[in-house]
């Protein structure tokens, strides 16, 4: 038994380049995500698990944000 099948792509072109801005602004979150970790944890003395939590959960929150803004960014196009 065999089954003939097509290859489907979905090459739009090619893929949208990013943006040099967009990366230092990358490197900056996550420069300041680090910063927050040791922060919490070498000043705030709150314990090394608490500040891994906090810090992922700030970077979802991020990621969250970025996702939306990147949506709305897209849909306008």
């Amino acid at each position: 038994m065999s089954v003939d099948q097509e290859r489907v792509t979905d090459d739009d072109g090619p893929a949208d380049e990013i943006s040099t801005a967009t990366l230092v602004g990358y490197a900056a979150a996550a420069f300041a995500l680090v910063g927050w970790f040791f922060f919490g944890w070498l000043v705030q003395r709150q314990g090394f698990v608490a500040s891994v939590g906090e810090t992922a959960g700030a970077a979802f929150g991020l990621l969250l944000a970025v996702s939306v803004i990147g949506t709305f960014r897209r849909d306008r196009r």
